[in-house]
């Protein structure tokens, strides 16, 4: 008996086994063998490369472009499903009624309509159009005769084609993603409700003392706030990151040991499972290029190929502003109906204003006569970003390049470029305008003045660049630009550290070497928090430190600002920190809107300033009544408080106080919020070197528990030596697949933590030795 029951065990288990296999064989991409396409015109071979890059020769672009959609849809199909349902307003047909007010939120901005203006009056006969649509007939033919997703099947999600109107939603989201409006300016106008000008005087907003406020009503300030909280968590809550920052720089020949340019970037976007970047590389008899693209995005926004490199980053620029209209103010309304999963359709209007849609009614407000609009230069222009990505990616000289950075109205970018030729170049692309004197626009203005709401656009020309300059590098790192007809142009951008450290690096080195710069991306070294240190210390109390105390005084003195895990000095760094800010600020501004600090950049921008001004109105305690504190107090209670946190969260050994324990990564999955599922599908946890602000930047919210999980960081780093440009290396967060059954779903992770590299190969001879290769046919050359 016993024998029958192990062998029915047996023949279970093997039963399972093969099942399994089956299974995931039947379910992960198809990276060897033959298939057919009936829309290429001729052959078109794709070498897989040992990370799963797709390396796609073809006789022509448009069979390429097609080999291109199918490789990126069976890799990064469900990516694709989430992002294109952002911008449209469409997901909650798919996850159910608690996306219902992000849906109204996105579909009110008005992206899917600007998508169908520009459409409608694109050349159907130009490149950029017919390539972007062969693209899409390759992604629509593996989603109709590829394997469904897994996520497809577990949440059940009907197969629909992808059109053009997808691709200009994607462009939609990334520009609304880079925006920092939603969560500055309505903070701002809250805070000059709530506290005298004094206060905001002393904020890093370069507002002019001159500069006229508009005082509001106390429902515009409860809205206000609640606005800004609002957004800020339907950004928080999507299933596809959000774009925040980058480094880049391009050092000329003059500066590098082998006479060459080397060109480096790491865009910093929030980390999800599957990586935001889709790594392919095209080869055909008109032209080469080895790319990252977005789902749904054809045309790569980062690229190489033996001629030139080209990257971004976040310019960070002032784009959408808000306005207070008038009760008589005449709006036009638009009706929209939103589909809910296992629930009844959900109708509302939207109501546009001359300035754009009216905010009230796309976010749970408190009834009031005062409505806020949102004027967005995205929304304003036609969009040309289709066009602008194919001639980045087409370029045959630096000048068809710049003309092609010139066609970005928004998101506002840093574009960056190096060549062969060893010219190197960076321009501001964007939109960029004048406003009137003393209007500022980081606070909800006046609609109905006729001032606050004029202002003159700005030629391209004049916009801020730098081309082969004298000191022979260009950098950006989403820090202020250079001034625009004399003036410092409003953005809402990152203080100078990762700025100086990249300009420190570079000015102390004699001549650069692509390792010297693949450390340097990799870089964990603050130039700016030694100083902070400093006068952090300056300001302590000797009076009544325990030896605990007097202990973490000495690391931090020895500290010179490296963020590596096994280092003590970034806990209690950042526990001092938020204490700091928290004991300064928060008795002024309220619990509430304290948070809504913490979520811009501006409380970046502030602590160096802070910490450097003996005098300022924030240092007073206001719930002291009898007492009016001064800077040093603030400081030595914020360092007593920090001390007593970590050593109920850590113990009483400082020792165990490493970085690592308080900091970690988790690349998460869609469906992250589903127990069961999570562990299967996220990657991670993780520990990780790196912080806030440094080049390898680690970004994470401050946090009372003085536990920091990391949300967003370099989405790749990508380091090209034009004297050995076949050797080009970059890494993935995870890897280059977003199937889980893939063998590339999270292959580069250990990789990227430990700051390697992968070779990027162009190579024709290495590549056509891969072991994983697809050949794609005409349906008249399939194979029986």
């Amino acid at each position: 008996m016993l024998k029958k029951i192990g062998y029915f065990i047996l023949v279970l288990l093997l039963l399972i086994g093969v099942g399994s296999f089956v299974f995931i064989k039947n379910n992960r991409p198809v990276y060897q063998g033959s298939l057919d396409m009936v829309s290429l015109t001729d052959k078109v071979t794709v070498y897989f490369d040992e990370h799963g890059v797709p390396h796609i020769f073809a006789d022509n672009e448009l069979d390429a472009y097609r080999a291109l959609g199918y490789v990126h849809a069976q890799d990064r199909l469900w990516q694709m499903e989430l992002i294109r349902r952002i911008a449209a307003g469409r997901l909650s047909e798919i996850f159910g009624k608690d996306l219902v007010k992000t849906d109204q939120f996105f579909r009110g901005l008005g992206i899917d309509a600007a998508a169908d203006q520009t459409i409608a009056k694109l050349d159907k006969n130009g490149q950029p159009y017919l390539l972007a649509a062969a693209y899409l007939e390759g992604v629509n033919h593996f989603m109709d005769e590829g394997t469904t997703p897994i996520e497809f099947k577990l949440i059940g999600v009907d197969k629909e084609h992808y059109t053009l109107k997808d691709i200009y939603n994607v462009y939609g989201y990334m520009s609304f993603s880079f925006a920092q409006a939603h969560k500055t300016d309505l903070f701002l106008t809250e805070l000059s409700n709530l506290l005298d000008r004094k206060y905001l005087l002393d904020l890093d907003i370069d507002i002019s003392p001159k500069t006229t406020l508009i005082k509001n009503s106390r429902g515009m300030k409860r809205m206000a706030s609640n606005m800004g909280t609002q957004v800020s968590e339907f950004m928080d809550d999507l299933p596809v990151p959000p774009f925040i920052g980058s480094n880049s720089w391009v050092i000329g020949p003059q500066r590098t040991k082998n006479g060459k340019v080397i060109f480096a970037n790491d865009p910093h976007i929030g980390f999800s499972q599957p990586s935001v970047w889709y790594q392919a590389h095209l080869i055909t008899p008109e032209r080469e290029m080895y790319g990252f693209n977005l789902a749904l995005s054809p045309f790569p926004l980062l690229g190489h190929n033996y001629d030139y490199a080209y990257g971004l980053t976040m310019l960070e620029n002032d784009d959408i502003d808000f306005y207070a209209e008038p009760a008589d103010q005449k709006y036009t309304m638009r009706k929209e109906v939103i589909k809910v999963k296992n629930e009844d359709d959900v109708s509302f209007e939207v109501k546009t204003g001359v300035h754009g849609p009216v905010m009230n009614d796309l976010l749970d407000q408190i009834d009031m006569e005062e409505s806020i609009t949102m004027d967005w230069i995205y929304t304003k222009f036609e969009n040309e970003m289709l066009e602008a990505s194919y001639h980045l990616s087409h370029s045959s000289s630096l000048q068809e390049f710049k003309d092609g950075v010139g066609k970005i109205v928004a998101p506002g970018l840093n574009i960056m470029y190096g060549d062969a030729r060893g010219n190197i170049a960076w321009f501001a692309a964007a939109k960029l305008y004048e406003r009137a004197e003393g209007v500022h626009s980081k606070f909800i203005m006046d609609g109905a003045n006729g001032l606050d709401d004029q202002y003159t656009y700005i030629d391209f020309e004049n916009n801020p660049h730098a081309i082969n300059p004298s000191w022979h590098y260009v950098y950006s790192a989403n820090n202020q630009p250079e001034e625009v007809n004399g003036k410092l142009y409003p953005g809402y951008y990152l203080p100078e550290d990762r700025a100086k450290r990249i300009v420190e690096v570079i000015e102390g080195s004699e001549k650069v070497s692509m390792e010297d710069v693949e450390l340097m991306i990799n870089d964990v070294e603050s130039a700016v928090t030694p100083d902070i240190v400093k006068i952090m210390l300056s300001n302590i109390s000797k009076v009544n430190l325990n030896e605990k105390e007097k202990e973490a005084i000495e690391i931090l003195k020895d500290w010179d600002g490296d963020y590596s895990k096994e280092k003590i000095a970034p806990t209690i760094y950042f526990k001092f920190i938020y204490l700091f800010l928290k004991n300064t600020f928060e008795d002024e501004m309220g619990e509430e809107l304290f948070e809504q600090f913490l979520q811009t950049h501006l409380y970046k921008r502030q602590i160096a300033k802070q910490m450097k001004w003996n005098r300022s109105v924030w240092w007073d305690d206001v719930k002291t009544k009898e007492v009016k504190e001064l800077k040093d107090e603030i400081i030595t209670r914020s360092f007593h408080q920090a001390m007593s946190e970590l050593e109920v969260q850590f113990g009483g050994d400082i020792d165990d106080w490493i970085w690592s324990e308080a900091l970690q990564v988790t690349h998460k999955h869609a469906f992250d919020k589903n127990g069961t599922l999570r562990s299967f599908f996220n990657v991670g946890p993780f520990t990780t070197d790196g912080g806030i602000e440094v080049i390898n930047n680690q970004l994470f919210k401050l946090s009372p528990t003085g536990n920091y999980e990391v949300i967003a960081g370099p989405s790749t780093r990508r380091v090209i030596d034009f004297s050995d440009i076949e050797n080009a290396k970059a890494i993935l967060p995870t890897g280059q697949s977003g199937n889980v059954f893939s063998k590339h779903y999270k292959d580069q992770a250990e990789k990227y933590l430990k700051g390697d590299f992968v070779k990027m190969m162009l190579n024709k001879k290495e590549i056509k030795a891969s072991k994983d290769v697809l050949v794609l046919l005409p349906k008249k050359d399939s194979i029986p």
